[in-house]
């Protein structure tokens, strides 16, 4: 008994771990701007900045974490560098942070903390 409770705990504090860094991954405002314009379709660095009026250097820093998590994906054209949203994994969660946001937020998903 005493052994499947341990192996309960380990993949629970696995999964958090998991979680953790998945969600720590996602909570940049920068990235997450990143991973919207990539909604839309894919881009280089240039584009990107360009939407986000960003230095291109922030871009590129932002981007690597998200490379690192498969978040967003690269591939080349050309001298320049893609970038494409992961939508098998990012769609599902801007559904539910949408739902989220429209059918349980008391401010309809005007983010509370932000007044």
């Amino acid at each position: 008994m005493k052994e499947t409770s341990y192996k309960v705990q380990v993949m629970k504090r696995g999964l958090t771990e998991t979680c953790y860094g998945f969600f720590a991954t996602l909570a940049n405002p920068t990235r997450l701007a990143i991973l919207e314009k990539l909604r839309a379709g894919s881009m280089n660095v240039s584009s990107i900045a360009d939407a986000l009026e960003q230095e291109q250097s922030m871009i590129s820093h932002n981007l690597r974490p998200l490379i690192r998590c498969n978040l967003v994906s690269t591939r080349r054209q050309g001298k320049e560098r893609i970038y494409t949203l992961n939508s098998e994994t990012m769609e599902p969660i801007f559904k539910a942070v949408e739902n989220h946001a429209e059918n349980h937020c008391p401010a309809k998903g005007e983010c509370l903390y932000a007044r």
